[in-house]
């Protein structure tokens, strides 16, 4: 600990985690680490069978490939350290563990954000324009815009990352919630953080809305092409290629939204955690199984990885 003036200042904080430790308690925590694996097995089972199928080599799964190894990578940055502190009995983290959380989450959850959007901008190209596609959507732009997610994601990270543990905190070290999650941080501070509390909201509600935005207007112009499409068949496969994706956006964005767009005054602690799991770890892990239950060229692409691995068996 240090000293500032008559204020002890403290050096790590101490994390209460999402579980006591209840037979109840223990019973989800075993769920949540099975939901763990599955979002593991599934988002790596993803990244290679995109990888490994040359029919997949197109920009629609180049972007899932990249939201993907996104997901791994969010669910990694939470569930490993809450288990630890689950079954070690000690949530303590130090400020700089605190803060390369907070920034590892922000970008990822910023990355998505964004990443989200220039999926359904690829959706709008491909079924609008499907004769330019390939043209428009090039692999140099899809770099482009995956790279311009990742600075978007990092930017945001950063700033509340820094500006965040540069607040004074002293008193309580004791985080209600199983990571390092902005506004629980803040509420230890022994300072005013409401400028920077208000600042935080509409910074969240703009890394939201610009990306739904794009979103919405994507899907708004392609229902207007769906519609005026003479074939059925036609219909029923652009709405096809759009459920999954259009699925993964609500549950992804709904989250969020009630996390970052409510003010502060109608947050709970309870609240806050369980929404916090939903987009930490159950999005992560209904992803990947929501694009392979609903997508036949992946599906296909997974009989025949299965194919080759009980083929080579023999």
């Amino acid at each position: 600990m240090a000293w500032a003036g008559n204020q002890t200042l403290i050096s790590h904080f101490i994390l209460l985690g999402l579980f006591s430790h209840s037979q109840l308690h223990i019973f989800l925590f075993s769920i949540i680490m099975a939901m763990f694996l599955v979002a593991l097995c599934g988002n790596g089972l993803m990244i290679l069978l995109i990888s490994m199928d040359s029919r997949l080599h197109n920009p629609m799964y180049f972007f899932l490939s990249w939201l993907s190894l996104m997901d791994l990578m969010l669910i990694s940055t939470i569930v490993p350290r809450m288990a630890a502190d689950f079954l070690l009995g000690s949530g303590s983290i130090s400020f700089t563990g605190c803060g390369l959380q907070i920034l590892s989450f922000l970008t990822l959850l910023g990355d998505e954000c964004f990443l989200l959007a220039f999926m359904a901008y690829d959706r709008y190209v491909a079924i609008s324009n499907p004769l330019r596609y390939l043209a428009v959507m090039n692999p140099r732009a899809c770099w482009f815009m995956v790279a311009g997610s990742w600075l978007f994601g990092l930017m945001d990270g950063l700033i509340q990352a820094v500006f965040t543990l540069r607040f004074p905190y002293c008193g309580s070290q004791e985080i209600d919630h199983f990571f390092c999650e902005v506004p629980a941080v803040l509420k230890l501070a022994c300072a005013d953080t409401s400028l920077y509390e208000s600042m935080i909201y509409v910074c969240c509600v703009l890394m939201l809305l610009l990306p739904f935005s794009v979103i919405s207007a994507s899907y708004l112009r392609i229902l207007v092409t769906v519609v005026r499409m003479s074939s059925a068949e036609g219909r029923q496969k652009a709405f096809a290629t759009c459920s999954s994706h259009m699925t993964v956006v609500s549950l992804f964005y709904g989250a969020a939204m009630v996390t970052y767009m409510r003010p502060q005054a109608y947050h709970s602690s309870k609240q806050d955690k369980v929404v916090s799991a939903f987009y930490t770890m159950i999005t992560p892990m209904l992803n990947p199984l929501i694009y392979s239950l609903r997508n036949k060229e992946v599906a296909g692409a997974l009989r025949n990885l299965l194919g080759k691995c009980s083929f080579g068996g023999r």
